[in-house]
């Protein structure tokens, strides 16, 4: 069972920048990040693999990075330039599959979410 735990949510004006974490319980394959706004489907962010490989959505391309500590049990998703169509649910999920941003449903492992607000 991997246990996740995020944080560093909050408010944030457009362009400015937040720092999400999550503590994870267990190294697996693969860690991300997806996000779910209100009446939306959960949709990738990022997402990171055992060697490091990244893989990123179009609409954060450039602004957002993912990274992992693995010394620290950590995860986290840099997020830079906000936008007000950046305001979601942002959760972090786990597998010990292949990486994908594709589909939630691939990830078996769910944190609880923190929110991310941003106002224009």
């Amino acid at each position: 069972q991997v246990q996740l735990q995020e944080s560093g949510g909050g408010s944030v004006q457009a362009e400015g920048s937040l720092r999400l974490s999550c503590a994870f319980s267990t190294v697996t394959i693969c860690m991300a990040w997806f996000r779910q706004a209100p009446g939306k489907e959960r949709e990738g962010v990022a997402c990171i693999g055992r060697n490091s490989n990244t893989r990123y959505a179009d609409s954060v391309q450039g602004r957002f990075t993912i990274s992992k500590d693995n010394a620290r049990n950590t995860l986290y998703l840099q997020m830079n330039n906000l936008k007000p169509e950046d305001t979601a649910m942002y959760y972090c999920a786990a597998d010990y599959s292949l990486c994908g941003l594709g589909s939630w449903r691939s990830y078996n492992y769910w944190g609880q979410g923190t929110q991310v607000t941003v106002s224009s």
